[in-house]
């Protein structure tokens, strides 16, 4: 479509709330949210007071003399995003419908405040403080690679650890849910994918409505919630009998819950940590800006379509640091963890179990076990290939 200062444009009603060093522009309608600079924010409120396109341009060039100011083209990109409903007064016809913002509101506001105020942050704060105290005077608390065979079946270990698992991630999101629920907005857990695997996750867009010191506490719910429960497994275990399921069950849970808080700090990818760091840095597109500045280096890793604002560079910098130390954590947690499990899984379980009669339970658990080693590898080659050529 082709603009001229003299088109006429009506905006669809934004709530705009300044954040730390832009502002936060919210659709109200359908619920979506944009982050731009200031000089876009003038212009905005300069076509809701109904200044035409030429005059918009000239206020703007006047007010921000080293911007390089085009309102055509800034009004081109308000039409792609569906902010504009009207054109010289006729109606744009959009795909976005109105979202209903519902989700969790039969949960109480005070339920929410309970888990999630100052005082508890603190209590949080501490819990992780005592379980890395339990740790370090009792080190066989330290979970190890063998903690995952709980049974002497790997069907066993397997069901066993998806159904830790499925339990303590539903906790995570629920952290996450209440407290959002604790600033009384809305909050769905959706389910979502990663390569080939289902995973929960929350959907806390409505974050945006919140001012920046706020919005730390809906990303470190979840984590909260698992320091919880390391805590108390922790403890359970000192007043358990080690030769027991009880037990077995307890180092597992650890082990799991460990593993993935482990993994907040692998911020590469976009864990919870990774948001909170991207909240109090104010730079919302960290981790793209962070691989292109890598890709200096690596370009395998460069995204296109990024822009890094000037003020943002140290950050960025600093956080490609902590982005390649996510790596290295990564692993470090296979060396130790996950290749060690498997050497053990295939040595003392599977490979025994071959020589089992064929009528044994044991030969059969192999088979099962094989069978699952090669679908999980297959697929993984095929995401990595299927990535490859994608991006050749």
């Amino acid at each position: 479509m082709v603009f001229t200062y003299e088109t006429h444009v009506t905006l669809k009603q934004l709530a705009i709330r300044k954040d730390q060093k832009h502002y936060i522009v919210e659709d109200v309608m359908n619920g979506e949210f944009y982050e731009m600079p200031e000089v876009c924010i003038v212009a905005i409120e300069l076509i809701n007071h109904k200044r035409s396109l030429d005059e918009v341009e000239k206020a703007l060039l006047v007010k921000y003399p080293d911007e390089d100011i085009e309102i055509l083209n800034f009004v081109s990109q308000l039409l792609e995003l569906n902010l504009i409903s009207k054109l010289n007064g006729e109606e744009i016809l959009s795909g976005s419908v109105q979202k209903n913002q519902t989700g969790f509101l039969w949960l109480p506001q005070t339920l929410g405040r309970f888990f999630f105020n100052p005082i508890s942050s603190k209590m949080y704060f501490l819990l992780l403080i005592a379980s890395a105290g339990l740790i370090l005077f009792n080190q066989d608390l330290f979970p190890r690679y063998f903690d995952l065979f709980v049974f002497d079946l790997m069907f066993q270990n397997i069901v066993a650890l998806l159904v830790v698992s499925f339990f303590l991630v539903i906790l995570h999101e629920f952290g996450h849910v209440l407290a959002v629920r604790s600033e009384g907005l809305p909050a769905k857990i959706e389910v979502g994918n990663r390569l080939f695997f289902v995973v929960l996750e929350t959907d806390m867009s409505q974050v945006w409505k919140l001012p920046a010191e706020k919005r730390n506490k809906l990303y470190l719910a979840g984590m909260n919630f698992d320091i919880v429960v390391l805590f108390l497994a922790l403890s359970a275990q000192i007043f358990t009998s080690e030769s027991t399921l009880t037990m077995g069950l307890l180092k597992l849970i650890v082990l799991d819950t460990l593993i993935r808080l482990f993994y907040q700090a692998a911020v590469f990818m976009k864990t919870d940590l990774y948001y909170v760091i991207e909240n109090n840095s104010g730079c919302y597109n960290l981790m793209e800006n962070g691989r292109n500045y890598l890709a200096k280096w690596l370009p395998f890793l460069r995204v296109p379509d990024t822009e890094t604002f000037a003020e943002e560079e140290k950050v960025v910098r600093r956080y490609a640091v902590f982005y390649l130390a996510g790596i290295l954590l990564t692993f470090i947690i296979t060396a130790y963890y996950y290749i060690p499990q498997m050497m053990f899984a295939v040595n003392e379980i599977m490979m025994p179990g071959f020589f089992e009669p064929i009528t044994s339970i044991r030969f059969w658990d192999s088979v099962v076990f094989l069978l699952q080693v090669l679908l999980v590898s297959g697929l993984l080659i095929y995401s990595w290939t299927k990535k490859y050529r994608l991006s050749s």
